[in-house]
C-alpha cells in the first residue's frame, strides 16, 4: 500500500510540474515607434540574447515598427530543467520505497537517476554561457536607446529644423529616405564612424550635450 501511494503521489507531482512548464510559452509582440530591444526585453522580464536568438536577428539594433518578435523564450528552457529536476527527485522517493520491497531492482533505479539528471545539468551550463556572450550587446543597446530617448522621446517621425527622426539625424545624411529601417542603419553607420560604439557615444553626449 506504502509503494502504491507514493507512485500515486509521484505522477500527481510530475502532472502539476508539467502543467506550470506548459505555461511558460513565448509571447509575441508587436514593435512600436520608440520601441528598441532593450525596452522590450526590460519590459517582459527577458534579456537582449534572448530576443536575438528567438527571432534570428542579425542586428539587435534594427527592428521595425510592426516587426513581430517572440520574447520570453528562454523561460520554457529554464521551467523544464527545474521540471526535469523536481521530477527526478519524487521518482527518487518512490524508487526508495519500491527497492525496499524488491532488492534486486535497485541497480536498475540508480542507472535510471543517473540518466535522467544528467540533460538537465547540460541544459542550465548551455543557458548561462549564451546568456554571458551578449553582454556587452545589451549594454550598447541601452546606451542607443538612451540616446534616442534623449534626443527625440524614441520618435521617428520627430523633427527639429534639418534633424530628423528617432536619433535626430541631419537630413542630408538620410538622403530624402526618412522611414525607420533607413534611420536606423543610418544611425548605427554614423555612430560606427565617428565613436566605435554607442557607449562612446552616449560618453561623448553626456560631455557635450550631444554626439
Amino acid at each position: 500500500m506504502k509503494i502504491k501511494n507514493a507512485l500515486l503521489s509521484t505522477a500527481a507531482a510530475t502532472a502539476s510540474l508539467f502543467a506550470i512548464g506548459a505555461t511558460a510559452q513565448a509571447a509575441t509582440v508587436t514593435v512600436k515607434a520608440g520601441d528598441t530591444v532593450s525596452a522590450i526585453a526590460a519590459d517582459h522580464n527577458t534579456t537582449i540574447d534572448a530576443i536575438q536568438q528567438a527571432n534570428h536577428l542579425k542586428d539587435v539594433n534594427l527592428i521595425l515598427v510592426g516587426q513581430q518578435l517572440e520574447v520570453n523564450g528562454d523561460s520554457t528552457t529554464t521551467t523544464s530543467t527545474q521540471t526535469t529536476q523536481q521530477t527526478t527527485t519524487t521518482q527518487s522517493s518512490a524508487q526508495t520505497s519500491q527497492t525496499q520491497a524488491q532488492p534486486s531492482q535497485a541497480s536498475q533505479t540508480q542507472s535510471s537517476q543517473t540518466q535522467t539528471s544528467k540533460p538537465a545539468a547540460q541544459t542550465m551550463t548551455q543557458t548561462s554561457s549564451s546568456t554571458s556572450n551578449y553582454s556587452n550587446n545589451g549594454s550598447d543597446s541601452a546606451a542607443k536607446a538612451w540616446i534616442a530617448g534623449k534626443e527625440s522621446g524614441g520618435s521617428y517621425s520627430a523633427r527639429n529644423g534639418q534633424y530628423i527622426g528617432k536619433y535626430q539625424l541631419s537630413a542630408s545624411y538620410l538622403n530624402g529616405d526618412n522611414s525607420a529601417a533607413n534611420q536606423e542603419r543610418v544611425a548605427n553607420s554614423y555612430v560606427a564612424s565617428r565613436y566605435g560604439s554607442w557607449s562612446n557615444a552616449k560618453s561623448h553626449w553626456l560631455a557635450n550635450g550631444w554626439y
